[in-house]
């Protein structure tokens, strides 16, 4: 089976990994291919077939099915658009197949047997293979989704319930006639990516999720930082230009000497702040005391700026 792509998306990630995991029970096996049989493109009295567009996929479910004791095929379909297809026909096949599932094949609505999942090893197994055959899930860089989709709408339901025993909260919808069960949370995405195998797949959530918040905290402070700056420059601005009019107006060398001691200071370190001018001061002053001084001189500035004329 040659021809395979490269698989590249996160949904394609998640799979391999869950497809990579040992599966050795028995019973595990048996979910396992049971939950690939569920949601195949149809399970039925004329055996299995499943559609996908990874080789792997095919061998893999070939592998599993081999192993609980039933012999599939694992097939190329198309020349140009290569896809790939997973079968069990021959009619003996089939039939130790349905009764290892307790399926009669002849269902009018194909429903969920519980039978099939005797531990937490064969509900985990099940889960991993529906995700392989209908499941996708979202860049975590991009959001948050994972969904399952199947044309089968009781075992959508079943699905939905077994899933919610495991503790999970999916939501059931239709979408252009299929049906979608889907969870949006992110802590339950890991969890549930865990609980299939994939839990390499689960930690670079939790990772991508920390380094959001590590950056979208540093943008706060950067934020902060420069709106604090910004406030802080105009501020010095204002105060030079507060100076500048009292000088001009021969009136700064008349004001007392702790307002002149200011105003020597703002002029020698115009980029400093309050703090940073306190510390600079020859003159012992704290920082409240020099926000006083510079709101004496704005105002006095104000004035002359208010009375021309007058001194």
């Amino acid at each position: 089976m040659a021809g395979e792509k490269k698989a590249v998306s996160f949904s394609q990630q998640v799979k391999k990994e869950v497809m990579q995991r040992q599966v050795e029970n028995p019973c595990c096996v048996a979910a396992v291919c049971y939950g690939i049989a569920c949601f195949s493109k149809y399970f039925d009295a004329r055996g299995v077939v499943l559609h996908t567009e990874q080789a792997y996929t095919a061998r893999w479910a070939k592998t599993m099915f081999r192993a609980a004791g039933v012999a599939g095929n694992a097939t190329v379909r198309g020349r140009h658009a290569a896809s790939y297809e997973f079968a069990v026909k021959d009619p003996y096949e089939v039939e130790k197949m349905l009764a290892m599932f307790g399926h009669s094949g002849e269902e009018t609505a194909l429903r969920l047997n519980g039978d099939n999942l005797n531990c937490s090893g064969c509900v985990a197994g099940f889960v991993g293979a529906a995700f392989v055959c209908c499941g996708t899930v979202v860049n975590p860089e991009l959001g948050y989704t994972l969904e399952f989709v199947s044309p089968r709408y009781s075992l959508m339901r079943d699905f939905a319930a077994l899933l919610q025993h495991q503790g999970f909260s999916p939501k059931l919808t239709n979408r252009k006639g299929a049906n979608v069960l889907y969870l949006k949370a992110s802590e339950q995405i890991e969890d549930l990516l865990t609980t299939m195998g994939a839990s390499l797949s689960a930690m670079e959530i939790m990772n991508l999720k920390v380094y959001k918040g590590l950056r979208n905290q540093a943008n706060r402070v950067t934020n902060c930082e420069t709106a604090n700056i910004d406030k802080m420059v105009n501020a010095n601005l204002q105060m030079l230009e507060a100076i500048r009019l009292l000088e001009e107006r021969d009136i700064l060398g008349a004001l007392p000497a702790p307002l002149q001691q200011a105003a020597a200071l703002r002029k020698a370190f115009p980029e400093h702040s309050l703090a940073e001018l306190a510390a600079a001061s020859d003159v012992p002053v704290s920082k409240s005391g020099l926000s006083h001084r510079f709101k004496k001189l704005r105002e006095k500035a104000a004035e002359i700026q208010e009375n021309p004329h007058e001194k």
